[in-house]
């Protein structure tokens, strides 16, 4: 079951996820793909089939550092 982009809490994180499915190469220029299918932590942590051109489909985690002001700062993701 995946969680629609627009249910997620965080809305930097939000941003960040839709601006990877619509393949904004100001992002990754690998053409990659999020359905995510967990969030935690206020929406700073999801769980989420991500591919791209590069390597296929695979299980990720990610956890997002998000300022006062809202924006994010940090991100880490691996495999899941």
């Amino acid at each position: 079951m995946t969680i629609q982009i627009t249910r997620l809490s965080d809305p930097a994180v939000r941003a960040f996820v839709t601006a990877v499915n619509s393949h904004d190469r100001e992002i990754f220029s690998s053409r990659g793909h999020m359905e995510v299918e967990n969030e935690s932590d206020g929406g700073h942590r999801l769980i989420a089939r991500y591919s791209n051109d590069t390597y296929g489909e695979m299980r990720t985690t990610w956890s997002f550092t998000v300022d006062d002001e809202g924006r994010i700062t940090r991100f880490e993701t691996g495999q899941a």
